[in-house]
C-alpha cells in the first residue's frame, strides 16, 4: 500500500497534512488524476493526467518513467512548457510524482513523470559521502591566460535539443521528437542585454537553459525569509537564483513535495551540479506564453527562502531557512562618455557556473554602455579578495574589436582556476572591479631598439630605446633607463624588451604548478602580462629549473648528477640567466613585440 507521510508543514513539523505515495506498481493503465503548477500568479491550478503506462528504466538503471497525458484547464492551452518541471501529480489524492520529461514537437500532450519515490531515494539514502580534495593542478600558462571557455556539467541538452534533442546539422534531426526529454528550463535574465545573451546562447543553452524575456525588476539582494507553513508547497513555483541584485538570473521550476523543511522539485537535474549551493526562492509568474516549438512560463524570483543543496538525476533538493554562500560583486564602470556606474550583484559559488556568469555579467557592462560594434579599448583594475589571504590584484588592458570581450575573460579565468584547485581553506570572499572603456584601439608593435653604448661597466647607467609603429602608422619612441648592477661580473649581456608574454614564453616559472593556495597567489602574483613592457637583461649559463626554482651557473658535478642515467624528469636545463628585470612604465598605447641586443659589461 501507499506510504503516508506529511506533504505540507510548516519548519517545526507542525499542522501537518499527511498524503500517501502511489508506488509505480499500483499504477495501471487508464487511471486519472489531477496535476498542480502555477499557470498565472503564485496559487497553483489542477489540470488532468491520464496514465498511459510506465517505461521501466525509461530514466536509467533502476529508474522507471510513467507516461501520462495531460488534459483540462490551461494545460489545453499551454501543453507541456518549459517551467513545468516538477508539477505533482495525484490520483486518488496520493503523490504519484513529477512531470519532467515531454516529446518535442508532439501532437498530443505527452509527458514523462518521475516516479516520486525515486525523487525521495536518491537523496534520503544514509550512504557515507566521500568527497574528492585532491588539488586541481593549474599551471602557470593557464592563469596567465585571457583565453576563457566555460567548463559546464554535461546535460542531455546541446544547441536545439531544447526542442528536438539533436543539433540541426545533425543526422539524428529525422527522428526527431521520438524519444523523451527533460523538460527546459526557463531563466529569466533582468538587467542584460539581447547582445549579451545572443553572445553566451551557446553555452546556455547547452546547459539545458532556455533565455527567456526579461520581465519585472531585478532581484534584490535581501536577508533570509523565514519559512511559514504555505511556503513552497506542491504546485508552488519555485526559483533558483544564479545572481541576484543589479544583475538577476533565475532557472524557474515547480514544487513536487515538501516534507517539513525538505523541498523536493524539477522530477530532472536542473544543471546536474550534484552537490550545490544556490538561493531557493519563491516566485510568481507573470504569465504562461504558448508557443509552436515550446511553450515556456515568465517567472519573477521573489524573496529567498533556503538553498537548494543537491541537483541529482531525478530532481533537485533543497532545504527551508538555509541560506548560501554568495559571492559578492562590485564593478565601477567609467564610460568613454564620461559617465560612471556602480552595480552591484551576488554570485552563485560553484566550480562551473561562477565563471560563466561573471564573464556575462562584465561583458554586459561593458556592450551596454558602449559600442557594441568597432574597436574599444578597456582597461580592468581590481582584486579578488580571498578569505585569510592577500587578495589577487588584477590589472589588464585590451583593445580591439574583442576588447570587452577578453576584459571579461580576464576576471573569469583566474576566478575558475582558483574554485577548480580546490585547496584548502579556499573561500572567493568577493570582486571589486573598476572598468574605463574608450573608442578606438590605441596599440602599437615594437620595430626596433637601440642603445646609447655597447659597453658599460657594472653600476654604470645606460639609455635603451624603443621605436614602436602605431596602427595608423606613426612611429614613437620611448626611453628607458638600463643600470647595470653593481656585482654584475665582466662578460656579455642580452638586452631584451617585450612584452609580457613574449618576456616570459621561456621562464622557468612556466613550468610550475601550485600545489597550495599560497603558492597559487605567490604564482599569480608573477604573471607578465601582454599589455605592458618589460626590460629584462640576461646572459647564456649552464643551470637548471627544478619545480619553479631557477639555479644558475651549476658546476659541471652537479649538472652532471642532476642528469645521471638513472634520473628522469623533475628537471629541466636553463641557458638563460636574468640579471636584472624591469616593468616599464605604462605608455598610452599598448606595445607588444619584442626586440634584443647586445651590450658588454666591462671592468
Amino acid at each position: 500500500m501507499g506510504q503516508t507521510v506529511s506533504a505540507r508543514s510548516n519548519s517545526t513539523g507542525s499542522n501537518s497534512t499527511p498524503v500517501k505515495f502511489l508506488p509505480v506498481g499500483e499504477l495501471k493503465e487508464g487511471m486519472r488524476g489531477i496535476a498542480k503548477t502555477v499557470f498565472r500568479g503564485s496559487q497553483p491550478e489542477e489540470f488532468n493526467v491520464e496514465i498511459l503506462g510506465v517505461v521501466p528504466g525509461g530514466i536509467g538503471p533502476h529508474q522507471d518513467l510513467i507516461v501520462g497525458r495531460l488534459s483540462g484547464g490551461s494545460a489545453d492551452r499551454t501543453s507541456v512548457f518549459a517551467g513545468m518541471s516538477g508539477s505533482p501529480v495525484y490520483i486518488d489524492g496520493k503523490l504519484v510524482g513529477a512531470i519532467a520529461y515531454s516529446f518535442p514537437f508532439s501532437k498530443e500532450p505527452i509527458c514523462g513523470i518521475t516516479p516520486i519515490e525515486q525523487m525521495i531515494g536518491i537523496f534520503e539514502h544514509k550512504i557515507p559521502v566521500s568527497i574528492a580534495t585532491e588539488p586541481h593542478a593549474v599551471s602557470f600558462a593557464e592563469l596567465a591566460s585571457a583565453a576563457w571557455k566555460p567548463e559546464l556539467p554535461f546535460v542531455t541538452a546541446t544547441d536545439s535539443g531544447l526542442l528536438s534533442g539533436f543539433s540541426q546539422a545533425s543526422a539524428l534531426m529525422a527522428v526527431a521528437g521520438q524519444t523523451f526529454r527533460p523538460i527546459a528550463t526557463p531563466m529569466t535574465f533582468n538587467g542584460f542585454t539581447q547582445q549579451a545573451l545572443d553572445a553566451f546562447a551557446p553555452q546556455l543553452m547547452a546547459a539545458g537553459l532556455i533565455p527567456v524575456a526579461s520581465v519585472g525588476g531585478a532581484a534584490a539582494i535581501t536577508p533570509l525569509k523565514p519559512a511559514s507553513e504555505d511556503t513552497l508547497v506542491g504546485g508552488d513555483s519555485v526559483s533558483m537564483q544564479l545572481t541576484r541584485g543589479d544583475y538577476s538570473l533565475a532557472a524557474s521550476g515547480t514544487v513536487t513535495w515538501r516534507n517539513g523543511d525538505k523541498i523536493y522539485a524539477f522530477g530532472h537535474p536542473f544543471l546536474g551540479l550534484g552537490t550545490s549551493d544556490l538561493p531557493m526562492s519563491e516566485s510568481h509568474v507573470v504569465t504562461v506564453v504558448p508557443n509552436m516549438n515550446n511553450s515556456f512560463k515568465l517567472a519573477v524570483p521573489d524573496s529567498m527562502v533556503g538553498a537548494m543543496t543537491q541537483d541529482r538525476a531525478t530532481g533537485v533538493y533543497g532545504t527551508l531557512g538555509t541560506a548560501p554562500k554568495m559571492i559578492p560583486v562590485r564593478l565601477n564602470l567609467s564610460t568613454s562618455r564620461g559617465q560612471k556606474q556602480t552595480l552591484n550583484f551576488e554570485v552563485a559559488r560553484d566550480d562551473s557556473l561562477t565563471p560563466l556568469l561573471l564573464n556575462i555579467a562584465i561583458y554586459n557592462s561593458l556592450i551596454s554602455q558602449e559600442r557594441g560594434l568597432g574597436e574599444t579599448t578597456v582597461s580592468v583594475a581590481g582584486q579578488i579578495r580571498v578569505k585569510d589571504q592577500q587578495p589577487l590584484a588584477i590589472q589588464r588592458r585590451f583593445a580591439g574589436g574583442q576588447a570587452s570581450q577578453l576584459a571579461a575573460a580576464s576576471v573569469a579565468m583566474p576566478v575558475s582556476a582558483l574554485l577548480r584547485s580546490k585547496f584548502d581553506g579556499l573561500e572567493i570572499a568577493g570582486l571589486d572591479l573598476d572598468l574605463v572603456s574608450t573608442d578606438g584601439s590605441n596599440t602599437a608593435t615594437i620595430e626596433r631598439m637601440s642603445v646609447d653604448r655597447t659597453q658599460l661597466r657594472a653600476g654604470e647607467t645606460a639609455e635603451v630605446q624603443i621605436y614602436a609603429r602605431t596602427n595608423g602608422g606613426r612611429v614613437f619612441m620611448q626611453r628607458i633607463p638600463l643600470t647595470i648592477p653593481a656585482d654584475t661580473p665582466a662578460g656579455p649581456l642580452t638586452v631584451a624588451v617585450g612584452d609580457g608574454t613574449a618576456i616570459q614564453q621561456n621562464a622557468s616559472i612556466q613550468q610550475f604548478v601550485p600545489s597550495n593556495l599560497v603558492e597559487f597567489i605567490r604564482t599569480f602574483r608573477k604573471i607578465k602580462y601582454a599589455d605592458r613592457l618589460y626590460l629584462q637583461t640576461f646572459r647564456t649559463s649552464s643551470g637548471a629549473i627544478i619545480g619553479s626554482n631557477e639555479m644558475p651557473n651549476l658546476p659541471p658535478s652537479v649538472l652532471a648528477t642532476l642528469n645521471n642515467d638513472r634520473t628522469a624528469g623533475g628537471v629541466k636545463p636553463a641557458v638563460q640567466t636574468i640579471v636584472t628585470e624591469t616593468e616599464v612604465p605604462t605608455a598610452d598605447f599598448i606595445i607588444t613585440g619584442q626586440q634584443t641586443l647586445s651590450i658588454e659589461v666591462i671592468r
